[in-house]
């Protein structure tokens, strides 16, 4: 499963009749939830989480929890508020566009990788339990 293809298109629909870009949004979401190699990186997110003081909240996600949208405030705590900058300035909206946004589609974007997508994205039941193990110490 191609998680970055899925988060854009989530994000687009968030934000549907705004003309954004879909190859500037992926790289833009890539960036910012990715490792680098253009792939979303949720053991990252997910240390991102907890380091934000949210690790009960990637706990519950992690657990197949309903996952309800993350506020402006803390989608700054997990990114930072100049990263959110950038990532709005790289699909070209305001963040006060593009934060509420990403708050609505991240809890959709683990709930639409399912389990399956998951587990495949941090390498099987091994990566799961590593990740795990790193973020409830």
């Amino acid at each position: 499963m191609d998680l970055l293809k899925v988060a854009s298109d989530l994000f687009l629909q968030q934000l549907e009749g705004q003309g954004l870009d879909a190859d500037a949004v992926s790289s833009a979401l890539g960036q910012l939830l990715g490792s680098g190699d253009g792939n979303i990186d949720l053991s990252g997110l997910l240390e991102q989480f907890n380091s934000g003081g949210l690790a009960s909240v990637a706990q519950s996600l992690l657990q197949g929890g309903a996952g309800e949208g993350f506020s402006v405030e803390q989608l700054t705590q997990v990114f930072g508020e100049n990263s959110l900058s950038d990532f709005a300035a790289n699909i070209g909206l305001d963040s006060a566009d593009s934060t509420p946004a990403l708050g609505q589609m991240l809890p959709q974007l683990l709930n639409e990788g399912g389990a399956d997508g998951l587990l495949d994205a941090v390498g099987g039941v091994e990566g799961l339990a590593g990740m795990a193990s790193k973020l409830f110490r």
